[in-house]
């Protein structure tokens, strides 16, 4: 059998705060469903924005941001091209899922001050994958469809769920792609 990802389309409204680049209106919520994740499931959003003034519901109380720009007062002030936190639960070995919404181009980055410090999407998935548990999902918002890396710390990388998000007619749409870092499957007596 074909393995193919399960699609949807979300036509939502658009922001309801001034911040360029905000969520849709009704969009969080929507784009944490696919991740597996509750609202009290700690989830990392790289590149947050000002997602802590969202007016939804949809950011959770354990959720953690991390952005370049410290006026927006993110949990994690650091450049994610580079580095990003480390998940601290004993016993858990990586974030559970991610949620990334980086500026869509080196253009829209001049938006946010940042134009010099745009992460590449590929590169990007990459890290964010390296620090996420097998079995975990990272979905990614963008203009551009990332390719995934084909494995990950022995873990292979499927994609899971591809929504198109627009905020209607005359509007960019942009892709909520999800990646779910598989666990590696062994069995009795077989050769790795």
């Amino acid at each position: 059998m074909t393995y193919r990802p399960v699609t949807d389309v979300a036509i939502m409204a658009r922001p309801k705060h001034k911040y360029y680049g905000a969520f849709p209106a009704g969009s969080l919520e929507r784009m944490r469903l696919p991740l597996g994740a509750l609202i009290d499931d700690p989830i990392l959003f790289v590149c947050s924005g000002r997602v802590r003034d969202y007016p939804y519901g949809g950011l959770g109380p354990a959720d953690r941001l991390v952005d370049i720009n410290r006026k927006l007062r993110p949990d994690h002030v650091m450049d994610v091209r580079h580095q990003l936190p480390s998940f601290h639960r004993p016993g858990e070995p990586g974030w559970r899922a991610m949620i990334v919404d980086t500026p869509y181009s080196k253009e829209e980055a001049e938006n946010y001050g940042t134009a010099g410090q745009y992460p590449e999407p590929e590169p990007l998935l990459r890290l964010c994958l390296e620090h996420t548990r097998p079995g975990g999902r990272v979905g990614f918002l963008h203009w551009q469809w990332p390719r995934p890396p084909r494995e990950v710390h022995g873990c292979r990388i499927k994609e899971v769920f591809v929504m198109p998000v627009t905020t209607g007619r005359g509007s960019r749409a942009r892709n909520y792609v999800v990646f779910e870092k598989v666990m590696p499957v062994t069995w009795r007596g077989a050769k790795r």
